[in-house]
């Protein structure tokens, strides 16, 4: 068996794919958009020869590449029977939500360039029908937002990674909109420096430059980081020992844009440097604009 995880994304134009790769990104994968199917052994080859240190891998792959659905049954094959095991992720969505999606985006959709958009939209479903009916996991992203479907991704992704090591998950989210069920640490920064009464910061959100800076300006949040960030240094190998599999942290603010999206980031970028198997999402970064 390759000692190398492999995610193939795959699945309806409009249905995520592009916010899938984001998150798989986050969770340390090396991520490569519309890889031409027949390099892909190629590319693993190359990974082996040169004793590259990539382990985790995905890649979209879907109809902009006209040979994939062509080829990719042969060599899906050819790499299992060399040894590698790889994971066939496939999003869909209903085609009112993706006409939808759409005409928000104003995107041409792959198999509409002769036919109408509904049409292209079916059409794509009949040709990714024997896609589909091999695919490991199958995700219907009708009922979701990015930060949601960000957050299904990377849940069910670090759940499949081998290894005793805990996984870690970050939340940013507002109290308005309910507190997280599944946290185990509930942190409430409500107490830090509000961006959102700054008329210039109001129309922005926590991952923004400037509202890094406004909340940095002020002593309290270097020494609540400080402070935080030692409790978790401490307890986070406690529950390791435990045998805890994962650690939900959520963080929140009033609305879930500001002051816990900036905090969740610090969180993450610290905690990143010595875990591995540690994932971040923003569930209410775009209920309040």
């Amino acid at each position: 068996m390759k000692n190398i995880k492999i995610i193939i994304i795959t699945g309806l134009s409009g249905s995520g794919k592009t916010t899938a790769i984001n998150a798989l990104e986050d969770a340390g994968f090396f991520c490569i958009d519309n890889l031409p199917v027949i390099l892909l052994p190629k590319f693993l080859e190359l990974r082996a020869e040169t004793g590259s240190e990539i382990t985790k891998l995905a890649l979209v792959m879907d109809l902009r590449e006209k040979e994939f659905l062509r080829r990719y049954h042969d060599i899906f094959t050819k790499l299992r029977e060399d040894g590698y095991l790889f994971e066939i992720l496939f999003l869909e969505a209903s085609t009112e939500i993706l006409l939808r999606r759409y005409s928000q985006t104003r995107r041409k959709h792959p198999l509409s360039r002769d036919r109408s958009l509904p049409e292209g939209i079916q059409a794509e479903r009949e040709e990714l029908k024997e896609l589909k009916e091999i695919a490991d996991h199958i995700i219907d992203t009708s009922n979701y937002n990015v930060h949601e479907l960000k957050e299904i991704i990377l849940s069910h992704v670090l759940k499949a990674l081998p290894g005793k090591g805990m996984k870690i998950y970050i939340l940013s989210f507002g109290f308005k909109y309910g507190i997280p069920h599944d946290a185990d640490l509930v942190l409430d920064v409500r107490f830090l420096p509000n961006p959102y009464f700054v008329q210039e910061l109001k129309s922005l959100d926590g991952t923004s430059s400037r509202v890094k800076e406004y909340m940095d300006r002020y002593k309290g949040t270097h020494i609540f980081m400080k402070k935080y960030l030692d409790l978790l240094n401490y307890i986070i190998p406690l529950y390791e020992k435990e045998g805890k599999s994962s650690l939900t942290i959520a963080v929140g603010c009033t609305a879930g844009r500001h002051r816990s999206v900036s905090i969740a980031d610090n969180i993450f970028k610290e905690l990143k440097r010595t875990k591995d198997l540690i994932a971040l999402t923003h569930r209410d970064i775009e209920l309040d604009r």
